[in-house]
């Protein structure tokens, strides 16, 4: 593996020792902040019941907690707080709100007491202040290793989801919902047990040479001062303005290919057990979406990157996104458990593709030099789809007393946003490559006219 590209860490990271303690508690707090809104679906038929509400009402609780860990990741509050305070304190401090949330939800008397403490208080802010402090961490501890330190902090999702899944059913029997949610409060503490673990990287063992490499830097590069004070007066802008007029990026975000995203997983388990399946059986579904996305990762990280895919990888996003919604459409004509197994191994590869691909494609679409505001924008752009994607189809549900109706919708959402995307990105790549004739004629036109230039100059030299 060649080793990362050099920065000025001022320091040489040790690349492994007590790294290796933080990437495993990256692992677990990345997947309890990705797996726990999945697998609280479970407990929606449960809730709904007591609290004799509709399927719009209940879906309210997954679709904020989920729009609210997206805008704390990409947000500047996490960003501020990290910079402040460090990763350790942070991701505490998170799991502490969690499982406070979790256990005030225990003795909530409405459905309205579960939302505030579970979608605000819990899995809202609690689990918002998790991916950027972890990955933050393990980049300080690793430079050559450090693609293989995220992929084990990235496994955590679909490995705690897996779990997560059929364990939230035994509670739920054993327990009943608030006995189960002051259960899932006490486990999520492992969550400051990780954070825990997240011990700032010591860097005083190379400050001298730092020191020494900073002072022949700047002498070699004398605006480099100058430079360094620009960057710190520019990291206070949290919006870059400009990509609302670029259009690969505009070609992304003007879709609504989100809204279609997210519904499908939050009612995998609910429509299970409405189909009378064994309640053992429907937790199954979600452990299964996340073994295939588990498994599936080191085919769809290949994939991007191959000599057939990679030059025009925005086709194969495109293809990603038709492919989910044809999963959605065909899945009401799934008959038996057999058929909901097919379908979840479909969704579950169909899913980690898309995942692997949107950043990938954001890069190809605006470049390295627009990509990290890219990344913030499109994340919080995706945070309204996400919040509003479950309500909606919950209420179709609630309409037509069919949950088929709500995966043709986003099937719908999914399919015809792929479509567009196909005919978007052939338009982008053709007005690429006449850009890219354009530059060619102007250099040449540019060369030219310096040659002939250099040959008058010559001539009147000689004369």
């Amino acid at each position: 593996m060649p080793p990362a590209a050099a920065t000025n860490l001022g320091y040489t990271p040790p690349d492994g020792s007590w790294g290796w303690a933080v990437a495993f508690a990256a692992f677990i707090s990345i997947g309890f902040s990705y797996a726990f809104p999945k697998s609280l679906t479970i407990y929606f038929k449960e809730i709904q019941e007591y609290f004799s509400v509709s399927y719009s009402e209940i879906a309210w609780v997954s679709s904020v907690m989920l729009a609210s860990k997206y805008a704390g990741d990409a947000g500047p509050v996490s960003s501020m707080l990290v910079n402040r305070h460090g990763s350790r304190p942070v991701v505490m401090v998170g799991g502490l709100m969690v499982c406070v949330g979790m256990v005030l939800s225990s003795l909530g008397t409405s459905i309205i007491n579960l939302h505030l403490c579970v979608r605000v208080i819990g899995e809202g802010f609690g689990l918002a202040f998790t991916l950027q402090p972890a990955l933050t961490i393990t980049g300080t501890y690793f430079q050559v290793k450090r693609p293989l330190a995220n992929g084990l902090a990235m496994a955590g999702s679909p490995v705690v989801l897996s779990t997560l899944a059929s364990l939230n059913q035994f509670l739920l029997n054993s327990f009943g919902g608030r006995g189960s949610f002051s259960v899932l409060g006490s486990i999520v503490l492992n969550r400051c047990v990780a954070g825990a673990l997240m011990k700032p990287v010591n860097k005083r063992k190379t400050s001298e040479e730092a020191a020494t490499a900073n002072i022949s830097s700047m002498s070699a590069n004398p605006s480099a001062e100058h430079s360094k004070n620009k960057r710190k007066s520019q990291s206070f802008v949290f919006i870059d303005i400009s990509l609302f007029t670029h259009r690969g990026f505009l070609i992304l975000i003007g879709n609504v290919m989100f809204f279609g995203s997210f519904a499908p997983v939050v009612f995998l388990d609910p429509y299970a057990k409405h189909q009378g399946t064994y309640e053992y059986s429907a937790p199954l579904l979600l452990s299964i979406l996340a073994l295939v996305d588990m498994f599936s990762r080191p085919v769809t990280e290949f994939l991007p990157n191959s000599r057939w895919i990679r030059p025009r990888i925005q086709y194969f996003f495109s293809f990603a996104v038709s492919y989910k919604g044809v999963c959605h459409l065909l899945f009401p004509l799934a008959s038996g458990y057999g058929g909901l197994v097919v379908y979840s191994i479909f969704f579950g590869l169909a899913f980690e593709i898309l995942s692997a691909l949107l950043f990938e494609v954001l890069m190809d679409l605006v470049g390295a030099h627009h990509f990290s505001s890219a990344v913030g924008l499109v994340t919080i752009i995706e945070c309204g789809p996400v919040l509003l994607g479950p309500p909606i189809s919950g209420a179709l549900v609630d309409v037509f007393g069919d949950y088929k109706y709500m995966y043709y919708a986003c099937g719908a959402l999914m399919l015809v946003p792929g479509v567009f995307l196909f005919i978007m990105h052939y338009y982008n790549y053709k007005k690429l490559d006449e850009d890219c004739r354009q530059i060619v004629a102007v250099e040449i036109r540019t060369s030219e006219e310096a040659v002939k230039l250099k040959i008058n100059q010559n001539e009147k030299t000689s004369d």
